[in-house]
C-alpha cells in the first residue's frame, strides 16, 4: 500500500516546483515489484554543503524548499518527512529537490494519522505527544528545525535521545508555558510521570543560539521566520 501511495502522490506532484521528478516505474518480472526510477541530481551531503553556506545561499535553498512546500501543500499533501536528507542540492547549478515521498499522505480535515513519522530530531510536539489530527503545519516545525540547524550552526538542532528526551528539548527552548497552552488548546495532558521530566522552563532567547562560528547567518529576518515556524499556537491556527 505505501509505494501504492507514493506513486499516486509524485503523480498528483507531477510538474510542481522543485519536486522530484519521477520518470518511470519498473516493475521486476519475477516478483512484480515496483522499482522508482527519477531524474538525476548531483547532490552534495549536507554535513558537507551546509558548514560553509552563506546568508544569501540559505536564503536561497529555504525559498526554494518553501516553494515545494506551498505546492504539495497547495494539492491536499503532507509530506511528514521533511529533514536534509530528504532535500538534494546540486550547488553548482542551484538545484533543489524534495525527495522521498514515503511517508507523505493526503490530508483530510479531521481524520486521525499515525503519529509515527518524521525522523525524531525534526518531530513535531503534535507526534510526540500522540495528537492523531495534525495538519500541514506539521511540516513547517520540521522546516523550522531544519533552518535552526542551519543558521546556528547546530545540527541536529533539538538531540533527543528518544521520544520522550526530544519533548524536554523542544520544552527548554519554547518554554513550557507555550508547551502547556499548546496542550490546552487540544484539551490534552500529558503524563504526570512525563510532565515531572518535562519539569518548568521559560523560552530561551535566541541570542543564547549565537556564538563565534553564526552571527553572520543570523539576521532579523532570520529569527523572524524561526520563531513563526516554531510557534505553536499560531502553526496550528
Amino acid at each position: 500500500m505505501g509505494i501504492k501511495r507514493e506513486i499516486k502522490i509524485l503523480q498528483n506532484l507531477c510538474g510542481g516546483p522543485n519536486i522530484i521528478k519521477l520518470l518511470d516505474i519498473v516493475r521486476d518480472q519475477h516478483s512484480k515489484a515496483p522499482s522508482l526510477v527519477f531524474e538525476y541530481v548531483n547532490n552534495t551531503d549536507f554535513k558537507v554543503l551546509y558548514p560553509p553556506l552563506t546568508d544569501y545561499d540559505i536564503r536561497y535553498y529555504i525559498y526554494e524548499l518553501l516553494k515545494a512546500l506551498d505546492y504539495c501543500h497547495s494539492q491536499g499533501i503532507m509530506l511528514r518527512d521533511v529533514k536534509p536528507h530528504n532535500i538534494m542540492i546540486d550547488h553548482e547549478l542551484r538545484k533543489l529537490r524534495l525527495i522521498d515521498w514515503g511517508l507523505a499522505e493526503f490530508y483530510h480535515p479531521g481524520k486521525e494519522y499515525n503519529v509515527r513519522v518524521a525522523s525524531r530530531y525534526f518531530k513535531g510536539p503534535e507526534l510526540l505527544i500522540d495528537l492523531q489530527d495534525y495538519d500541514y503545519s506539521l511540516d513547517m516545525w520540521s522546516l523550522g528545525c531544519m533552518f535552526a540547524g542551519m543558521i546556528f550552526r547546530k545540527e541536529p538542532f533539538f538531540y533527543g535521545h528518544d521520544n520522550n528526551d526530544q519533548l524536554v528539548k523542544i520544552a527548554k527552548v519554547v518554554g513550557t508555558d507555550e508547551l502547556n497552552a499548546y496542550l490546552n488548546k487540544y484539551q490534552l495532558e500529558l503524563d504526570p510521570q512525563f510532565n515531572a521530566l518535562v519539569g518548568r522552563h521559560s523560552r530561551k532567547p535566541w541570542s543564547k543560539f549565537i556564538n563565534a562560528d553564526n552571527p553572520h547567518l543570523v539576521s532579523p529576518e532570520a529569527i523572524d521566520f524561526w520563531i513563526s515556524c516554531f510557534d505553536m499556537i499560531i502553526r496550528r491556527g
